[in-house]
Protein backbone atom coordinates (compact mmCIF):
# COMPACT_ATOMS: atom_id res chain seq x y z
CA UNK A 1 0.00 0.00 0.00
CA UNK A 2 1.18 3.88 -0.81
CA UNK A 3 1.79 6.09 1.30
CA UNK A 4 -1.02 7.99 0.05
CA UNK A 5 -3.45 4.86 0.27
CA UNK A 6 -2.21 4.95 4.16
CA UNK A 7 -3.21 8.41 4.48
CA UNK A 8 -6.46 8.12 3.33
CA UNK A 9 -7.42 4.87 5.43
CA UNK A 10 -5.84 6.76 7.97
CA UNK A 11 -8.09 9.90 7.59
CA UNK A 12 -11.13 8.23 6.57
CA UNK A 13 -10.99 6.07 10.42
CA UNK A 14 -10.37 8.84 12.13
CA UNK A 15 -13.12 10.83 10.28
CA UNK A 16 -15.59 7.71 11.14
CA UNK A 17 -14.17 7.73 14.60
CA UNK A 18 -15.44 11.35 15.06
CA UNK A 19 -18.52 10.22 13.49
CA UNK A 20 -19.07 8.35 16.24
CA UNK A 21 -18.21 10.27 19.01
CA UNK A 22 -19.94 12.87 17.99
CA UNK A 23 -23.24 11.04 17.18
CA UNK A 24 -22.95 9.21 20.94
CA UNK A 25 -21.67 12.69 22.73
CA UNK A 26 -24.51 15.13 20.70
CA UNK A 27 -27.50 12.91 20.85
CA UNK A 28 -29.83 15.29 22.31
CA UNK A 29 -27.44 17.43 25.00
CA UNK A 30 -28.14 20.48 23.91
CA UNK A 31 -31.90 20.18 23.08
CA UNK A 32 -31.76 18.42 26.42
CA UNK A 33 -30.16 21.50 28.56
CA UNK A 34 -32.14 23.95 26.24
CA UNK A 35 -35.32 22.18 27.17
CA UNK A 36 -35.17 22.13 31.38
CA UNK A 37 -37.42 23.92 32.86
CA UNK A 38 -36.84 26.77 34.76
CA UNK A 39 -37.24 28.12 38.16
CA UNK A 40 -39.10 31.49 39.30
CA UNK A 41 -38.17 32.61 42.46
CA UNK A 42 -39.99 34.86 44.43
CA UNK A 43 -37.96 36.83 47.03
CA UNK A 44 -39.28 38.71 50.70
CA UNK A 45 -38.80 42.18 51.16
CA UNK A 46 -39.41 44.25 53.62
CA UNK A 47 -42.00 46.50 51.92
CA UNK A 48 -45.14 44.93 50.07
CA UNK A 49 -48.14 43.57 51.90
CA UNK A 50 -48.05 39.52 52.16
CA UNK A 51 -51.99 40.12 51.07
CA UNK A 52 -51.07 41.77 47.86
CA UNK A 53 -48.03 39.08 47.18
CA UNK A 54 -51.45 36.82 47.01
CA UNK A 55 -53.39 38.43 44.95
CA UNK A 56 -50.24 38.82 42.68
CA UNK A 57 -49.80 35.04 42.99
CA UNK A 58 -53.39 34.58 42.05
CA UNK A 59 -53.49 37.07 38.78
CA UNK A 60 -50.54 36.14 37.45
CA UNK A 61 -49.61 32.28 38.13
CA UNK A 62 -53.27 31.63 38.44
CA UNK A 63 -53.18 30.07 41.78
CA UNK A 64 -55.95 29.27 44.17
CA UNK A 65 -56.60 31.26 47.28
CA UNK A 66 -54.57 28.31 49.39
CA UNK A 67 -52.29 27.61 47.21
CA UNK A 68 -50.74 31.48 46.50
CA UNK A 69 -50.95 31.82 50.59
CA UNK A 70 -48.93 28.64 51.08
CA UNK A 71 -46.49 30.78 48.68
CA UNK A 72 -46.22 33.75 50.52
CA UNK A 73 -46.18 32.65 53.34
CA UNK A 74 -43.22 30.53 52.06
CA UNK A 75 -41.60 33.68 50.81
CA UNK A 76 -42.01 35.51 53.93
CA UNK A 77 -40.69 32.80 56.49
CA UNK A 78 -37.59 31.18 54.39
CA UNK A 79 -37.10 34.82 52.59
CA UNK A 80 -38.08 33.34 49.13
CA UNK A 81 -39.97 30.21 47.02
CA UNK A 82 -39.94 28.90 43.77
CA UNK A 83 -43.31 30.25 42.17
CA UNK A 84 -43.02 28.19 39.11
CA UNK A 85 -41.31 25.82 36.94
CA UNK A 86 -41.47 27.05 33.16
CA UNK A 87 -39.54 26.78 29.70
CA UNK A 88 -37.51 29.67 29.69
CA UNK A 89 -39.06 31.91 27.97
CA UNK A 90 -42.01 31.25 29.63
CA UNK A 91 -40.52 32.03 33.03
CA UNK A 92 -38.72 35.38 31.59
CA UNK A 93 -42.52 36.72 30.73
CA UNK A 94 -43.44 35.24 34.41
CA UNK A 95 -40.39 37.42 36.00
CA UNK A 96 -41.34 39.99 33.83
CA UNK A 97 -44.49 40.12 34.79
CA UNK A 98 -43.75 40.16 38.63
CA UNK A 99 -41.47 42.81 38.57
CA UNK A 100 -44.03 44.99 37.06
CA UNK A 101 -46.19 44.39 39.85
CA UNK A 102 -43.07 45.56 42.62
CA UNK A 103 -41.75 41.65 43.77
CA UNK A 104 -38.37 40.97 43.47
CA UNK A 105 -37.90 37.67 41.22
CA UNK A 106 -35.40 35.85 39.43
CA UNK A 107 -34.82 32.85 37.31
CA UNK A 108 -33.36 29.63 38.25
CA UNK A 109 -31.96 26.78 35.68
CA UNK A 110 -32.79 23.16 37.16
Amino acid sequence: MGACALGYAFVSAVHEGVAEHLETVGSGAPEERRDRPWRVIVWNDPVTLMSYVVVVFRRILGYDLETATKLMLQVHTEGKAVVATQPRERAEVTVAQLHAHGLQATLAHD
